[in-house]
């Protein structure tokens, strides 16, 4: 886990996640903490993952999503060296074994 990241700030915020039930809650908070543009590319990185686990190309990716092959590498660099989390979310999802 990058150390950078460990503070009591970014704790509290996880806190505050991990207390939602469901969707609507979720976008309530995440609304409130978050830009559009923010949350838009969060989501967008979270379906480059689901593509890019289901093995499509960079240009299908870029073409089905609109994402540049600099987002689509960021995202596969983290799926291969990351801390392993879109994959834990993934199996939890059914999308993955």
């Amino acid at each position: 886990m990058n150390p950078k990241l460990q503070t009591a700030e970014v704790d509290h915020l996880f806190d505050a996640i991990l207390t939602l039930k469901n969707r609507e809650e979720c976008y309530k908070l995440f609304s409130d903490v978050c830009t559009i543009k923010e949350l838009l590319a969060m989501a967008q990185r979270f379906e480059v993952a689901m593509m890019l686990e289901q093995k499509m190309t960079y240009l299908d990716i870029a073409e089905k999503v609109g994402a540049s092959t600099a987002t689509i590498s960021r995202v596969n660099r983290s799926l291969t060296y990351g801390e392993d989390g879109y994959n834990l979310v993934f199996k939890r999802l059914g999308l993955k074994d």
